[in-house]
């Protein structure tokens, strides 16, 4: 190989690399090195592999690359001979390897002077405070020991067998654990993903329990439900551990917006983590803290996060790990720019670039962006450019092209431990002896805790069903006591002339309930405000949430309870679902509105998490969050396919969620309620097109129970007797379209008993049984689809558990597999109505099925 300066005529230097492979031999491929303002070497020395096999392009830890990152584009003379040539095993080497950064510290301080305006002096002090203090040196250190300990013992134990399923390890990323143990606090919220293990350490939870959770016993952190992609620990504020790239952004956004609304509200959290009428201390400097992946920066959450941050200030730090792989594979491969600590500029918010080689200059760096946003100046982005010493997972092949020999190298030139040992020995602040102490101290500590996990107990085969609700379905509601700070908050919150204004407004509305004229949407409105009084801890989310959205559902709310607690959101319901998420894991009770339900599409990873949150966080994380929306598919209602999906069904296979359906203005009253003061995810789903034609009176003040379904009409002795009455089973908008034809099947001889589905999950069997027994044959009109539908799932039930009770098979009155049309004369072969319910009936009392 060899290599020379050449000059050009564009001011750039140019390292011209002769690579010998076989079958490109003598093939030059020039590689230029933008220059930026700093002081860097005029040159760069480069070596290339010459085999047959060469995977990687290799740079040697002396030559020194500034700012380079991922992201950044090679001029297009250089990616003709990458992107244009045909990629083989052989030559993709160079195209692939990322060169090191190689910062010295008065990089990262010319960064915080220009970005974040602090001073000269103020850098020199967050450089003492490290370099100068022994003490904080021992910390870091510890904390990169322990990480890379604990990151070998796992992968020990994986290999054999005592660790199971999806585990992934952190070596050669230890300076971001190392900054966490330094800067971040207990009080701090912690949202971290699938790679976990070293950021809860840091954090202060137990590695013991760390430990025992990836064995699957009952000492973990989860009491063995959650595993390695899931860690948490309430008693740190570490809020995961979570497995889907990208999904603990909105969370981590939730997160600290709860602080904002604990010193909005003068609430606080007791020993037991429950709030309490004590304000934050005038100091409370406590912060958000969410670590992603670069490759996972490039998800849209991204924005979303920034966008929202931004807007209402929130302290909140992007932390985010540079290995340059998404996954495994190459991150400039699949994104264009990988400069997240950049992105923010479009936001306001400022971003750091630091090197995890150096793990003491990340501390430094690191802790001076967060006491910036401690500062509440708002929100910033940290981006540790980083090498991952291992595949993706222990089981991964890792066949993506420069990958293992990149991983060689850098566990040979990119070794932050290596490099803080011969740092601070070579300048004499420790001594190899004591380093070595330091190290036997912490490997005694990994030691002890695969000990406690490999001698503890596994969990009892109860507790997986023990851990499906936090409230059993059978609570009572209406025994739920209200905060006894409620009337001192409102007082402090809510001027007298915003509570007269909203006083008067809920007058109204229960006039109208009292005299039977309250529609659904306006029942719900009532709900919430009734219960956002009765608990201010109780938030809103929506869009259009000023105007009150599309039914009034959260009309006046956020002008009686400020934005803070009523947030106008942008249109993704997945990013303020996620903020709900977030706000409910911190003690607060989130109400989502959903302008159309099938509109949650957005936000079906969020809906997911939040149905297995408190399993997989073995019961320590409540998630009281109530999704409300207005949807469903009524005969005629002409919306087409993408306004008339079931997605009541799609939702359905989520654990953990509670879901009902209210066709009247008093089942959707009393069952809001209810869900508002459950301590799960919960999720109404009301009918589009009755929202404001559907008129009727309320049971004012009084929750609903949420696994009950209720019997609207009951066949009559004589047609029960004569054989003649069937069971009908629906919901939504099916309710109105079986009440339509009662007369006509009562005409033809026969009757009905009439079931509404308000609790379609958990599902009321007893009520379908006791309805059986009389009946013996059963009608279902379902709005969803024939694959996967609501009636699949009930017909499967019945036919499971009173199939004794059946005098004929269930029939089921669903909708086509086909998307819904827009078309009238279409449609009415995909959405089933009451004339079908009525030919349903004849057939089933008739014996013709």
């Amino acid at each position: 190989a060899k290599c020379s300066e050449v000059p050009n005529t564009h001011g750039e230097d140019v390292i011209v690399v002769a690579v010998d492979i076989n079958t490109h031999v003598g093939e030059v491929i020039k590689y230029y090195l933008l220059q930026t303002t700093m002081n860097f070497a005029k040159y760069a020395l480069a070596a290339a592999l010459c085999a047959a096999s060469s995977t990687a392009f290799i740079t040697p830890k002396n030559a020194r690359v500034s700012r380079y990152n991922a992201g950044q584009q090679v001029p297009s003379r250089v990616m003709a001979a990458t992107l244009d040539t045909p990629t083989t095993e052989a030559d993709a080497g160079p195209s692939v390897m990322r060169p090191p950064i190689d910062f010295v510290w008065s990089d990262v301080a010319s960064q915080l002077v220009e970005k974040f305006g602090y001073s000269q002096a103020e850098v020199d002090m967050y450089d003492g405070e490290v370099d100068n203090n022994k003490d904080n040196l021992i910390k870091i250190y510890k904390a990169l020991q322990m990480a890379r300990g604990f990151e070998n013992a796992c992968n020990q134990q994986y290999m054999q067998g005592k660790i199971r399923g999806f585990m992934h390890l952190d070596n050669g990323q230890e300076a971001i654990p190392g900054l966490v143990d330094y800067a971040i606090k207990n009080g701090d919220k912690k949202y971290s993903y699938y790679r976990e293990h070293t950021h809860a350490i840091a954090s202060g939870v137990d590695p013991g329990a760390v430990m025992a959770e990836l064995f699957m016993k009952e000492t973990g952190t989860c009491k063995g439900a959650g595993g390695s992609m899931h860690i948490f620990d309430k008693s740190t504020y570490f809020q995961g551990g979570w497995a889907l790239v990208s999904e603990q952004l909105p969370y981590a956004a939730g997160a600290a917006k709860s602080i904002l609304m604990d010193r909005a509200l003068g609430i606080s959290d007791n020993e037991s983590f429950e709030k309490q009428d004590v304000a934050p201390p005038a100091d409370d400097d406590r912060i958000s803290i969410v670590f992603v992946g670069e490759g996972g920066a490039q998800n849209g959450r991204t924005a979303e996060l920034l966008n929202s941050a931004a807007k209402d200030n929130l302290p909140i730090l992007l932390l985010v790990i540079d290995n340059g792989r998404a996954i495994n594979t190459y991150t400039s491969d699949v994104a264009t720019n990988g400069s997240v600590f950049d992105q923010g500029k479009h936001y306001g918010v400022p971003g750091l670039q630091v090197d995890g080689y150096d793990a003491a200059d990340v501390a430094k760096g690191g802790k001076a962006v967060i006491d910036y946003i401690r500062s509440g100046k708002g929100p910033a982005i940290l981006q540790v450019h980083t090498y991952r010493f291992n595949g993706h997972s222990p089981a991964d092949p890792e066949h993506e092209r420069g990958r293992k020999d990149e991983k060689a190298w850098a566990r040979a030139e990119q070794d932050p431990i290596k490099k803080f040992e011969d740092k601070y020995t070579a300048n004499g602040v420790f001594t190899e002896d004591e380093l070595k102490e330091f190290k036997k101290e912490i490997l005694a500590e990994v030691k002890a805790a695969v000990k406690f996990a490999d001698e503890s107990d596994m969990p009892p085969v109860e507790l997986a069903k023990e851990l499906e609700y936090p409230d059993a379905p059978d609570t009572d509601y209406n025994l739920k006591p209200a905060p006894a700070f409620a009337d001192a908050v409102n007082a402090r919150t809510i001027s007298p002339e915003q509570m007269e204004t909203v006083q008067a407004h809920i007058a109204g509305l229960r006039e109208k309930a009292i005299a039977g004229d309250i529609s659904i949407g306006d029942a719900i409105n009532l709900a919430i405000h009734e219960e956002m009084l009765r608990d201010p801890t109780t938030t809103i989310h929506a869009e259009d949430l000023q105007a009150g959205s599309s039914y009034d559902i959260p009309k006046l709310t956020q002008q009686t309870y400020g934005k803070t607690r009523a947030a106008d959101e942008i249109i993704d319901e997945g990013h303020f679902i996620g903020k709900a998420l977030g706000e409910g894991m911190n003690g607060y009770r989130p109400i989502v509105e959903l302008m159309n339900t099938n509109f949650g599409i957005f936000g079906m990873a969020e809906i997911s998490s939040a149905g297995n949150t408190y399993a997989t966080t073995g019961g320590q994380f409540d998630m009281p969050m109530t999704i409300v929306g207005a949807g469903g598919t009524a005969p005629n209602q002409a919306l087409g396919a993408e306004h008339s999906q079931p997605f009541h069904a799609y939702v359905m296979g989520i654990p953990g969620l509670k879901i009902c359906s209210a066709a009247s203005p008093d089942a959707a009253y009393g069952i809001t309620k209810s869900m508002i003061r459950d301590n799960g995810p919960c999720f109404l789903f009301a009918p589009v097109k009755m929202m404001k034609e559907a008129k009727g009176t309320l049971d004012l003040d009084v929750c609903a129970p949420l696994n009950k379904s209720a019997l609207l009409h009951e066949a009559s002795a004589e047609s029960v007797a004569a054989g003649n009455a069937v069971t009908v089973l629906t919901y939504l908008h099916g309710v109105k379209e079986a009440q339509m034809v009662i007369d006509e099947i009562q005409e033809e001889g026969f009757d009905i008993d009439l079931i509404e589905l308000r609790s379609l999950k958990p599902l009321d069997m007893d009520s379908i049984r006791k309805s059986l027994e009389r009946t013996n044959k059963v009608a279902i009109l379902d709005e969803s689809t024939k694959s996967g539908g609501i009636g699949a799932t009930v017909s499967a039930r019945i036919s499971e558990e009173c199939f004794d009770l059946l005098d004929a098979p269930v029939k089921r009155l669903c909708m086509d597999d086909a998307p819904v049309p827009y078309a009238s004369t279409m449609e009415v072969a995909v959405v089933k109505r009451g004339s079908d319910l009525v030919q349903g009936v004849f057939d089933l009392a008739t014996g013709q099925y």
